[in-house]
């Protein structure tokens, strides 16, 4: 239960997200960090250094399937071949926020 409110406490879950296909160099990190801002979804964002972009997603499981979603679209000059999900098992570590970090 809630602390306070009495109301049940929001499920948080954590998936780890790889996307593949024509999504460097064409917005895509910004993009979704707007996104998951939009969503008050928190986690990160970064790309990898063979070619595709990897995130870190934690929030609500309806709130995570929106930007997954959007995820398979991506910005307007994104290419999106492949979306794959993991979900990870808690416990796993709080974040708050949303954030781009470096190439990896």
């Amino acid at each position: 239960m809630g602390v306070a409110s009495g109301k049940p406490e929001a499920v948080v879950e954590c998936w780890s997200v790889r996307v593949r296909g024509r999504v460097q160099g064409v917005g895509y990190r910004d993009s979704c960090a707007r996104q998951a801002e939009r969503l008050h979804v928190n986690g990160w964002v970064r790309n990898r250094l063979d070619g595709s972009v990897e995130a870190l997603l934690q929030g609500p499981p309806e709130r995570l399937a929106q930007l997954v979603e959007w995820l398979h679209r991506g910005p307007p000059a994104a290419r999106v071949d492949e979306v794959s999900v993991t979900p990870l098992a808690p416990p796993f570590p709080a974040v708050v926020g949303f954030e781009r970090r470096p190439t990896a």
